[in-house]
């Protein structure tokens, strides 16, 4: 990268923790530090159980921390409400899960049309134009207007990466995104969600158990037991 200085990181995060209350409290992550850049392509892994989801949903602040701070492109989410935190994830933060979670009552372009809708900033015509783009660059011409159970699962998946990137977001968390797709499909949504990072110089952060999926990420983060460990690496 040329000129300008270190490129400041799209989320970092500091001795970041999660405790759930209870008589006897359970910490799901403890004590987390990372930084996370314009442009990487990162895969978050670990035993079953070790935190790993906890953390992406703290980094995609659809958690809270119990203590630590939490900034995005430069701003500090300490203290942001629950409707600033809102507005933050839709301009910001796009989220693909194991479970689509499509509405199974609308189109694939109305499920794509929705996070613009919801965020205010486009017209009606606007959102269905970019939710037919988005569609069409993820090999989904034709299956427009059907519904989430007219799909197979991995139509379904390229319709949650293109929800997720209908606003533009500088960064796409991904939860399992392949976990419950074939092979074939698995490699299919490996490669867009590196090509995002390649092409769209967006930030991909994904929790896999997947070695092939994660084989082809820029960096691997290891969580055990709630703490990272940059050290870990799966059973071969």
């Amino acid at each position: 990268m040329s000129g300008g200085g270190p490129v400041a990181p799209v989320i970092r995060i500091e001795h970041v923790t999660r405790t759930l209350p209870g008589e006897v409290p359970v910490t799901l992550v403890e004590d987390a530090s990372l930084e996370i850049r314009r442009g990487e392509f990162v895969c978050i892994m670990g035993p079953s159980g070790s935190g790993k989801s906890s953390l992406l949903y703290l980094l995609g602040l659809l958690d809270k921390p119990t203590r630590g701070r939490i900034w995005i492109d430069g701003e500090d989410t300490s203290d942001f409400d629950d409707d600033r935190l809102t507005d933050l994830r839709l301009a910001k933060l796009g989220y693909v899960f194991q479970f689509h979670f499509l509405l199974a009552e609308f189109s694939a372009l109305d499920n794509v049309a929705l996070p613009m809708r919801k965020l205010g900033r486009v017209t009606d015509d606007a959102a269905r134009e970019r939710a037919l783009q988005l569609l069409d660059q993820l090999g989904l011409q034709g299956q427009h207007h059907k519904r989430p159970s007219q799909l197979s699962g991995g139509q379904r998946q390229r319709v949650a990466i293109a929800r997720a990137l209908a606003n533009d977001p500088l960064v796409i968390l991904a939860d399992e995104p392949t976990g419950n797709l074939d092979s074939a499909s698995s490699a299919n949504v490996r490669d867009i969600l590196r090509g995002l990072t390649h092409e769209l110089n967006k930030t991909v952060v994904a929790v896999t158990h997947d070695s092939h999926f994660a084989a082809v990420a820029d960096r691997r983060i290891g969580i055990v037991d709630g703490r990272i460990d940059m050290a870990w690496r799966p059973a071969a």
